[in-house]
């Protein structure tokens, strides 16, 4: 079944495609996006269950959701893309990556894993608070999960960073039933055996603050994709884009500068 996905394009250049994670749409990228757009044509979108995208029953799949990615490329004309691609969204990614090799050129990985039993699972932080989160006030247990979604540091010096993502949360509210779909997808994904198959030069990015997605994940993929390394943001936690977007634009920008499209 086919899905309407809501996407933009900004700036130009190669284009690079932007696929956020769970309960996040295109706004989760702001801190980023008006730099690369500087030097890349930038398509953003909203994941399925979330934002303009429609929302079909779940449970989805992290396949499912590249193909739902693939129908963008198509729309928008897009041959061949770079993709870059944070938590849910880096899974996405990877399956994209392993779907349709010929349409991507540079693969930057943010914060993500490459699930199943071979991969380091989720911190115990957060595997508390998915437990709790259900008793918790709807507003409360979402400010607790953009909180543990940052560095500590940042939680405690940024308040105002806190502030804008909550802004944003509140204001593109996501179902009950689309949330479980897409972290759904998430918590089915593995695809450890196949990682050898990715083709695309890689960028494995983390922070190393991470308390949603296990910071040695980051090495785990660099291992076992061929044409992969791995940089470790300092200080920042799952959200590192938001934390340190200046660092972010330069690392991923410098690593898609190094494999053009051509």
């Amino acid at each position: 079944m086919s899905v309407r996905i809501a996407w933009e394009r900004r700036g130009r250049g190669d284009p690079v495609v932007l696929i956020h994670g769970l309960g996040y749409a295109r706004w989760g990228w702001e801190p980023v996006v008006d730099a690369l757009a500087e030097e890349f044509a930038v398509v953003l979108l909203d994941n399925r269950g979330i934002g303009a995208s429609e929302a079909p029953p779940g449970p989805y799949s992290a396949a499912e959701m590249a193909q739902d990615v693939l129908g963008v490329l198509d729309e928008a004309e897009l041959d061949r893309v770079h993709v870059v691609g944070t938590s849910l969204g880096g899974m996405i990614a990877q399956e994209l990556a392993l779907a349709v090799p010929d349409r991507l050129g540079g693969l930057v990985l943010a914060g993500t894993t490459p699930g199943g039993s071979s991969a380091f699972p989720f911190p115990a932080q957060t595997v508390a608070l998915l437990a709790r989160a259900a008793s918790l006030e709807p507003e409360v247990a979402l400010r607790r999960f953009v909180e543990n979604a940052l560095a500590p540091a940042t939680v405690a010096t940024q308040v105002e960073l806190v502030e804008r993502i909550m802004q944003h949360r509140l204001a593109t509210e996501q179902a009950p039933a689309a949330w479980a779909a897409q972290a759904a997808a998430g918590a089915s994904f593995d695809i450890f055996a196949r990682l050898g198959g990715i083709s695309s030069p890689t960028l494995v990015l983390h922070g190393s603050e991470d308390r949603v997605v296990d910071p040695r994940n980051a090495d785990l993929l660099a291992e076992h994709i061929p044409h992969a390394r791995a940089e470790i943001v300092p200080g920042t936690g799952h959200l590192l884009f938001w934390e340190a977007p200046d660092r972010f634009v330069e690392l991923v920008g410098s690593f898609l500068r190094e494999h053009p499209l051509g």
